[in-house]
């Protein structure tokens, strides 16, 4: 009876409302759903500040593969608009996408730097990635693949990246540097860089534990703005046209797609896009009455938006695109439909003109959100299941070589051979599955060929 009430209440607010709304309405599902347009336009602004940093960061990160930063920002609204527009229209979900956070580290620091890959030959093993996500979800064995992961696993990959998110911002601002003797050690704090991070960093903290809208935005300009005096920022405007996305538009160079290290590159960012995408889907969903029964209405139609994403990015020049966990905001917000995803396109879109404000950010400022998410990502190591060393001690190999070794994918690959190894050397043989096996042998013969 409840429910009935309140989609009366959402008709009647409905009928009430712009011009199209009935169209809005039978389209979306707003009155099957509780909710309206206006709750969705918020619900779509909340998401939209709450990621609104990516158009800042992702810039920064590729810029160290040698990616043009006005080019990347506006393949990275681009991006973000497109694909979520094609989430919210074919698979009606209020989930936002935008280039990853993680999967664009990979792709600047492992592939470009370590591999020795161009960013060109990158951005084609991202768009191979993803053929290979819209494959496994149009012929539904996502599922086989998923489960087939151990999961204390999956939770060390999202642990590792954000560990590796970390040194990578601690880096950038020089808070910690290298040293011959133990490798790393702490830089000079009373450098204005440093401390300008440090204190965005702390403020980002602050304002997102007071639940502030767009806390992470605001702690990025607050540093930004106080830079200005020290010249450690650059005041060049805020609004303008947007840079030209030429020098990355269709770039994508496939002369390395017969290496094996091309492989070793695509799987690793399949595997983190499957299943950050899958954790995205359930933690924001289950909250909108899409899940029942633990399945997820429509879920062969939001992997396939999220592998187009994938593809589409790369064709104009970001590192893999994928579904953002702060949707999560705009669905505590009251969005419930497409709708949501749909108005958080058009404000990446509007983004479009802030090129200057983008540009004016400096390193540290973005520093400060990078290692904020990743301390959100390093949660991850709470889940896993520290009774069993056979399970344990692979996650923490995988885990912790991720920061030590640059590489996500040496960290994948040696938190498999170390599992499969546990494994059948402790006796368990049925805890490790035919596709640990092969994947550990995989990677066992990449370390042996090309180290």
């Amino acid at each position: 009876m409840a429910k009935r009430a309140k989609q009366s209440e959402a008709k009647a607010a409905v009928k009430s409302e712009m011009p199209g709304a009935a169209m809005l309405d039978k389209y979306f599902g707003l009155t099957e759903q509780g909710t309206d347009i206006r709750t969705e336009f918020i619900a779509g602004l909340t998401t939209f500040l709450t990621m609104i940093y990516i158009v800042f960061v992702n810039p920064t990160i590729l810029s160290k593969a040698g990616m043009e930063p006005g080019a990347v920002f506006v393949a990275t609204c681009v991006a973000a608009a497109v694909s979520t527009m094609v989430m919210a229209l074919y698979a009606n979900y209020p989930i936002a996408l935008a280039p990853g956070m993680g999967i664009n580290a990979f792709f600047a620091f492992t592939v470009v730097l370590t591999y020795k890959y161009t960013w060109q030959q990158a951005l084609a093993a991202v768009f191979c990635s993803g053929v290979l996500f819209f494959l496994i979800s149009v012929f539904r064995i996502r599922q086989y693949v998923i489960e087939s992961i151990p999961q204390n696993l999956k939770f060390a990959v999202s642990a590792g990246v954000g560990l590796f998110l970390g040194i990578i911002a601690l880096e950038e601002a020089k808070v910690v540097v290298a040293q011959p003797a133990t490798l790393v050690t702490l830089g000079d704090l009373k450098n204005p860089v440093a401390a300008l991070m440090l204190l965005g960093f702390v403020l980002i903290i602050a304002l997102n534990y007071r639940r502030i809208i767009g806390g992470t935005l605001i702690g990025i300009l607050a540093v930004t703005i106080i830079g200005l005096p020290f010249g450690l920022a650059h005041y060049s405007g805020i609004v303008s046209l947007p840079p030209s996305i030429a020098p990355t538009l269709l770039q994508l160079d496939f002369s390395r797609v017969f290496e094996g290290t091309f492989l070793i590159v695509v799987f690793s960012i399949l595997f983190i896009d499957v299943f950050d995408n899958a954790g995205t889907l359930i933690g924001v969903t289950h909250r909108t009455g899409l899940m029942k029964n633990g399945k997820l209405a429509r879920m062969k139609e939001a992997l396939i938006s999220d592998s187009f994403a994938a593809m589409f990015g790369a064709a104009i020049g970001t590192s893999t695109t994928t579904s953002y966990i702060e949707s999560a905001a705009g669905v505590s917000a009251g969005g419930r439909t497409g709708l949501t995803a749909a108005f958080v396109s058009i404000f990446f879109l509007l983004a479009l003109l802030f090129a200057p404000l983008a540009g004016m950010v400096p390193a540290y400022a973005t520093s400060a959100a990078l290692l904020y998410v990743a301390c959100v990502m390093a949660r991850g190591l709470a889940e896993i299941d520290w009774e069993d060393i056979t399970e344990y001690a692979p996650a923490v190999v995988t885990a912790i070589t991720m920061p030590l070794t640059y590489s996500i994918a040496t960290g994948i690959g040696l938190g498999f051979i170390t599992y499969a190894l546990a494994k059948v050397i402790s006796g368990k043989f049925k805890e490790a599955s035919p596709a640990v096996i092969v994947l550990a042998v995989l990677f066992a013969v990449k370390f042996a060929v090309s180290g």
